[in-house]
């Protein structure tokens, strides 16, 4: 595989604030190119933010996560970055991560195992995607992938974990070994907890080990 830098930025978010939340993207995008960053990973849910709510289920709130999307793209030339964003298919709502390659919109990631326990109840939301399914999502007139996919960059084959899916036994990466992908990607918003961070290291170290792949988080 060719020398490739990686990055993943840390994003102080705040719900439904879109030029906020836009504005910290576009930062963290314009530093990752200045260090010569050629893949960005960006956290979960980083457009509309995470702690929405019911608010995802709002209209307004899907119509402004796809405009913020597409002025984002506009930004990523020479560039790819994952990004997050709530993404409404044959009206259900899905927490998706989408890949912007080269002022792009290349295809969305839906989550296929929602945390539903503790301080997190996703499953309020958003629907679990289903394994091996994928499809096509309209959206402002144009068509792209959705689902359980992944993505060969000019060679390069990059695939995800978001966050929960990392924590269940039967977590994506196994199939994504399969397909041979290089990279995996998880754009975790995982909560702060005592020692948890040891067990997210363990988590990516076992994952990027067993998997044979780099594993950014």
């Amino acid at each position: 595989m060719k020398y490739i830098k990686v990055g993943a930025a840390v994003l102080n978010q705040t719900p439904l604030d879109w030029e906020g939340n836009k504005k910290n993207i576009l930062a963290a995008i314009e530093a990752a190119r200045v260090d010569k960053v050629s893949i960005l990973c960006l956290p979960e849910l980083c457009i509309s933010g995470y702690g929405c709510e019911d608010a995802f289920l709002a209209p307004g709130t899907l119509a402004q996560s796809r405009r913020v999307l597409h002025e984002i793209a506009e930004q990523t030339k020479d560039i790819i970055v994952a990004v997050g964003l709530p993404l409404s298919y044959q009206n259900r709502v899905y927490n998706t991560v989408c890949l912007l390659v080269n002022g792009q919109i290349g295809g969305f990631v839906a989550k296929r195992f929602l945390p539903s326990d503790g301080i997190h109840y996703e499953p309020r939301w958003f629907h679990c995607w289903s394994q091996d399914v994928y499809a096509e999502v309209e959206m402002d007139g144009q068509r792209y992938p959705i689902g359980d996919i992944y993505f060969n960059c000019g060679g390069v084959r990059l695939g995800f974990e978001i966050c929960e899916e990392a924590w269940v036994a039967n977590r994506p990466g196994i199939k994504l070994a399969e397909k041979g992908v290089d990279i995996i990607l998880n754009p975790s918003a995982s909560h702060f907890a005592f020692n948890k961070h040891k067990v997210r290291e363990r988590f990516v170290l076992e994952g990027s080990r067993a998997f044979s792949v780099s594993y950014i988080y």
